[in-house]
């Protein structure tokens, strides 16, 4: 047969279900059908049915060949023509944090200060008396008045009860005066090694208090109950399921909590993977090195195999180091929040036992830093699959974009922080460094792979809006039109590995989730339209109408 014939033929042969010979004899427990199946496989991208054993996908593929595996007691899902994509992974959460702000005053979306005030007011009437009242979510950007807030305000409002309330990065807190009180905070107070009390006459602290500063007055919020936090883990989990997600990487858990969440696994109430980073602690550190590292435990609920050290601030709140001055604050290049020579202490350490160092940077400083002590970990301790990470990569000077493919770092991004940002990012950098800003085509071009996410509770928990960002670099309402910077799009097929198979790599969780394919977790999600077709300004509309986690429903959509 000539080539051009074997080719046609090829063409012509119709795909056949892909059933390995250990799976042709089984039955299955579950049958997906009728649907549309983008699996991330790259043999078979998309597929019309699966089958599903003991909590793992056996076969993919027309639905007439699976459906050779129904027996009496299989359960056939029907989806009448629904898509199915992999159980998205979300690459960068704070779980409990998301868990947290369930229960606190929210006040993501605010547009003024006095909104913030009103909310805080409302819960501190329903409140006793001298109780801590927290909150999250400000956002001094989004109000008409831009300059950080000062107490005053808050203070009349709510004089009886001290108040802690959490930038939306969570790099800044506002407190009231009763909360400054408690700290003892006064003009005679110095700035702590990593952080900073902004100032007003005299040197009296205003109430803004940013990164390291934050401890002064967050070390007298009474700590919450194990049972608080076991409610508020749980609650995180139901949350993060209900938008698809099945995997996260929890990044710096101490270690307190990380009991906490195998407790709750081994009661079997952990519906989810959750890939912890252990937060940078020497003691910490020392005893999850030499337990050495934790995979899959809690019928694969809980992996410990990584370090989370944050080299820097954020950009909202001007913390983010970087190489030349704010544009808009000339005398102010960002604070370094770990001392020179501690990530490559760490990561020398961390090479040795088998772990992964992953080190949020976000200013071009800081993620330069951050390359050069990476690059110093292995020269002394050479490993090949190493998968060390800088966490958001949000600013990286174009000498620096190359070195991630040449040292074999993974950036991690969350693509909303780009549509949240980027009403003022040009602001805070200029029009030349911003070119160097959630540069995802950049990275991808030069042989990199990116983990996406959110950095819940600083985005919202919807993975989507992440996949919208990729695509589209536009908002919900579609500004601006033709995207921000449009030439650092993704694909719609880089977006969807960037949550799937992709952020399972940067977790080395590739071999057990992150595509549907045969001897893999079936950990999926059923939607209600097409995201890899649907126009980009439809995306957003797309609802999760289940989840499952190995085969299992752990979310279903209520019906009307």
């Amino acid at each position: 047969m000539t080539n051009r014939r074997l080719a046609l033929a090829l063409v012509l042969t119709p795909l056949v279900a892909f059933v390995p010979r250990t799976a042709a004899a089984q039955v299955a427990d579950l049958i997906v059908t009728n649907a549309r199946i983008y699996t991330v496989d790259e043999n078979r991208p998309v597929v019309e049915a699966m089958a599903i054993r003991d909590g793992r996908v056996v076969a993919t593929g027309p639905a007439r060949g699976i459906m050779t595996m129904r027996g009496p007691a299989t359960q056939v899902l029907d989806l009448h023509g629904r898509t199915v994509i992999p159980g998205m992974i979300d690459a960068h959460v704070h779980l409990l944090n998301l868990g947290n702000s369930l229960r606190n005053v929210d006040l993501v979306g605010t547009t003024s200060y006095d909104e913030v005030v009103a909310r805080v007011a409302a819960r501190a009437r329903e409140t006793p008396a001298g109780t801590w009242i927290q909150g999250r979510g400000w956002d001094q950007n989004d109000w008409g008045d831009t300059r950080f807030p000062t107490h005053e305000a808050l203070s009349r409002a709510v004089p009886d009860h001290p108040v802690v309330l959490t930038r939306i990065d969570g790099h800044a807190t506002l407190v009231n005066a009763a909360a400054m009180k408690a700290a003892s905070l006064t003009s005679e107070t110095r700035d702590p090694s990593g952080g900073r009390l902004e100032r007003g006459a005299g040197g009296a602290p205003t109430g803004v208090l940013v990164d390291a500063a934050m401890g002064l007055v967050n070390r007298h919020v009474p700590p919450a109950s194990k049972e608080q936090l076991k409610t508020a883990v749980q609650a995180a989990i139901a949350e993060m399921n209900r938008w698809g997600l099945t995997s996260v990487h929890d990044a710096g858990v101490g270690r307190a909590v990380i009991d906490v969440y195998e407790e709750v696994a081994r009661e079997g109430r952990f519906d989810i993977r959750d890939y912890v980073m252990v937060a940078n602690n020497d003691a910490a550190i020392d005893h999850y090195l030499q337990r050495g590292p934790q995979l899959g435990l809690y019928n694969g609920r809980l992996w410990i195999k990584a370090i989370k050290i944050s080299a820097d601030g954020a950009l909202g709140s001007r913390g983010a180091a970087l190489i030349e001055p704010y544009s808009d604050d000339p005398a102010n290049t960002g604070l370094a929040l770990v001392p020179a020579g501690r990530v490559r202490d760490v990561a020398v350490k961390a090479l040795r036992s088998g772990f992964q160092v992953n080190v949020h940077a976000i200013g071009d400083r800081a993620n330069r830093t951050v390359l050069n002590e990476f690059e110093q970990a292995l020269t002394d301790v050479p490993v090949q699959d190493h998968r060390f990470r800088i966490e958001h990569a949000q600013i990286i000077h174009p000498d620096d974009v190359p070195r991630f493919a040449e040292l074999g770092v993974i950036p991690s991004m969350q693509a909303s922080h780009q549509t949240s940002d980027m009403y003022w990012a040009v602001n805070r950098l200029g029009p030349t460094r911003v070119l160097g800003a959630y540069a995802w085509r950049s990275l991808l071009n030069s042989g990199v792979v990116i983990a996406n996410g959110s950095d819940l509770p600083v985005e919202r928990t919807n993975p989507l809006i992440s996949f919208m960002a990729s695509v589209s670099r536009q908002d919900a309402r579609g500004w601006p039109v033709g995207g921000w910077f449009p030439e650092q799009r993704m694909t719609r097929e880089e977006a969807l590995k960037s949550m799937t198979i992709w952020a399972a790599y940067s977790g080395f969780m590739e071999k057990e989730v992150g595509s549907l394919e045969p001897g893999k977790l079936a950990d999926f999600v059923v939607l209600d339209q097409d995201i890899m077709r649907v126009p980009p300004e439809l995306i957003l509309n797309t609802s999760v109408l289940s989840t499952y986690l190995g085969g299992k429903a752990v979310f279903q959509k209520p019906v009307p």
